[in-house]
């Protein structure tokens, strides 16, 4: 039903159900917001919406507050800009003033709330709470001090990963956000996802950085350098260089590495079509033998350590193979290393993921062989951006280039890994051609594309109707596997991944928590592949070359030494 109302003196139309924030951004009308995340209901806790109501002079919480006919409100009025002028100082009177030396400079809502508002001086003050900057965690480093209280990171993690290891802690002014027990993020149930890291607005949440690490082994002439990027990230930085979001910058990014001073550049595009030749015969060995089904992807790390945590019971079903991070920097030290005649000691192996759990999964036991990693250290998309400025490379008038062979070649349906449904989308290609020896007659799957929370489809291959579910969220994920706990038996292959949206929304990547860019780089994903004149793992050069001259089969013994990979049930505090 629609209605009719009064903004800043001006008529507008509104659904009766709407609420006023929701009227307001549908006609462009801006009001700053700290605690909301859209899609999610408001708890007006931040106070930064408020608006004027004209008839009674009220401020009333816009994220909260529903539209009614005839209703009157005013957005920046000379009470209502006060208003949240002060709330930005009473913040800022316990904020840390490091905003030079601060990750987020120049990136922080707070910061650009201050600007926008005209703050110029303190006119609050008093004593600052201290609280102890966690850097436990792999991935993720926690500094309170400069957490606003917000909530958003207790939200997400409680609400779309359905892990909750973060929480308020105390009352009043001493609250605080906190880890069970007060204990540190490596010991909770945090699986590094970073969605937290997205959506907070300061610098309270960060990933850990390993530049110095990098640029140190750079330095150093006794060590070969390599770098892999993954599937996503050539679609995702465009858009921190004013290109259009979604651009492909794979040309430009190839050659920036190399200006940076990496010895060799790999596609992880390529160590995603190993993965799906060893993952789709694991499906097809497992279906052929009902053993351990429903098979359930394992690329994406934050899905794995909540397996491990949360439903151990199903790590039996988990695929045994590695990530294609982890595939990749296990190939990279073992063929390419013997091949290049280069000792595998001698390698520092970099990979450039949208993923903080990356982070995590490169320095987990099972990814390490004689205490040599098969990954040595990892950047997010956001970190990527920062280093290529630190090294002065012009992204915008470059000289595109290659990938190094013979790692570098990948296909299409490799590249659909970066979004969700991309993994079981290219898993389900070559296991339909190795069970019927031809080929989809239509390689898009469009059941399991886009954003819903879960997708299913029933595919016909010959006389089996392989039944699939894609799953973003791990909020979601738990609800299909409680499905199958209970007795459903219709599903043979799951993919599972932690971020919504998959890897074109990792906790690594940009920070703009915007439904519309993480579209759109999912349809340059889709493009790519549209545009592709192989489309199928199984048909990638580099790949058939590894298996005849190295590896020799799926799940042989040298694939399943390298390539492979097992999980057991962790105990962390909860």
């Amino acid at each position: 039903m629609s209605i009719t109302i009064e903004v800043n003196n001006k008529k507008i139309e509104a659904k009766k159900d709407e609420t006023i924030l929701e009227v307001l951004n549908k006609n462009g009308i801006h009001v700053p917001t700290l605690c909301h995340i859209k899609g999610m209901l408001p708890d007006g806790a931040c106070r930064m919406c408020l608006v004027e109501q004209k008839e009674s002079g009220k401020l009333i919480t816009s994220c909260s507050a529903k539209v009614y006919d005839g209703l009157e409100v005013l957005t920046h009025s000379p009470k209502v800009t006060e208003a949240r002028k002060v709330i930005v100082e009473l913040l800022l009177s316990n904020h840390p003033d490091d905003c030079l030396y601060c990750v987020r400079n120049l990136n922080c809502e707070l910061q650009t709330l201050s600007e926008n508002l005209n703050v110029r001086e303190r006119r609050i003050s008093g004593k600052k709470n201290q609280l102890k900057i966690d850097r436990s965690s792999p991935s993720i480093i926690r500094d309170p001090e400069k957490c606003i209280l917000c909530g958003r990171c207790v939200r997400v993690c409680e609400e779309v990963m359905g892990v909750s290891a973060i929480d308020f802690v105390n009352r009043g002014n001493q609250s605080y956000i906190g880890v069970a027990f007060d204990k540190g993020l490596n010991i909770s149930s945090c699986v590094n996802c970073g969605q937290c890291i997205v959506v907070c607005p300061t610098g309270a949440l960060t990933e850990k950085n390993h530049f110095s690490e990098i640029i140190q082994a750079l330095n150093d002439k006794s060590k070969q350098v390599v770098v892999q990027y993954a599937p996503a990230i050539s679609v995702s930085l465009a858009e921190e260089f004013g290109l259009p979001i979604g651009t492909d910058m794979v040309g430009a990014l190839n050659a920036a590495l190399r200006k940076i001073g990496f010895n060799f550049v790999f596609d992880t595009t390529f160590a995603a079509d190993l993965t799906i030749m060893e993952e789709s015969a694991e499906l097809i060995k497992r279906v052929q033998e009902n053993k351990n089904l429903p098979i359930i992807s394992s690329c994406c790390p934050s899905w794995v350590k909540y397996a491990e945590e949360f439903v151990p019971e199903f790590l039996d079903n988990v695929s045994s193979c590695k990530s294609p991070q982890q595939m990749m920097g296990s190939v990279i030290k073992s063929y390419f290393a013997e091949k290049s005649n280069i000792k595998k000691e001698d390698i520092y192996s970099v990979s450039l993921m949208p993923c903080t759990a990356k982070k995590f999964e490169a320095q987990r036991e099972e990814m390490t062989t004689n205490g040599i990693s098969d990954v040595d250290a990892v950047l997010t998309t956001r970190e990527l951006v920062k280093f290529i400025r630190l090294y002065g490379v012009n992204m915008l008038d470059i000289e595109p280039e290659v990938a190094d062979s013979p790692l570098g070649t990948g296909t299409s349906a490799g590249k659909l890994f970066g979004t969700s449904g991309g993994v079981a989308e290219a898993a389900i290609r070559t296991a339909y051609y190795k069970l019927t020896g031809t080929e989809l007659l239509n390689f898009r799957i469009p059941e399991i594309r886009g954003f819903k929370n879960r997708k299913e489809a029933k595919i016909k291959i010959g006389d089996l109707e392989l039944g699939v579910a894609v799953v973003n969220g791990l909020g979601n994920a738990k609800k299909l596997l409680d499905e199958i706990s209970a007795g459903r038996s219709d599903i043979h292959f799951i993919e599972i991944m932690a971020c919504p949206g998959g890897c074109i929304a990792g906790g690594g990547q940009p920070l703009n928590f915007d439904q519309e860019a993480f579209k759109k780089r999912a349809e340059a994903l889709y493009m790519i592949d549209n545009n592709a004149f192989v489309k199928v793992s199984h048909k990638n050069p580099d790949v058939i070359n590894l298996y005849n001259n190295y590896l020799k089969e799926p799940l042989g013994e040298k694939s399943h030494k390298l390539l492979h990979t097992n999980y057991t049930k962790r105990n962390v505090l909860k």
